[in-house]
């Protein structure tokens, strides 16, 4: 079993920056990927970034040039930096981990909101 836990979410002007964490609890040694989705009401949930054991990173294209995320080990926490805010980019950040057994594990999401 893995347990994450985010943090960092909150409220900031478009234009702004926020950082998100989350930390992996249990048993680590299972995980071979962790990244972030996100929903906006309304909208289908989106694949936000995602980062392998070995550092290869994926992107959405809405994305792609504003956010990075980064993990310094897979013992470390997973980092999403989040540059250029848009109101666009206001969802519920869900951290996720996906498993060498092909299941995975989800944290309880953070509110992240833009305001124009």
């Amino acid at each position: 079993q893995v347990q994450l836990v985010e943090s960092g979410g909150g409220l900031v002007q478009a234009g702004g920056s926020l950082r998100l964490s989350c930390a992996a609890s249990g048993s680590i040694f299972s995980i071979n990927a962790m990244g972030w989705y996100r929903r906006a009401p309304g909208e289908q949930r989106e694949l936000v970034a995602r980062i392998t054991n070995g550092g290869k990173t994926t992107y959405a294209d809405s994305v792609k040039g504003r956010f990075t995320i980064s993990r310094d080990n897979p013992k470390s926490p997973v980092y999403l930096e989040m540059n250029t805010l848009k109101p666009e980019d206001t969802a519920v950040y869900y951290c996720f981990a996906n498993m060498w057994d092909r299941t995975g594990s989800w944290g309880q999401g953070t509110q992240v909101t833009v305001s124009s």
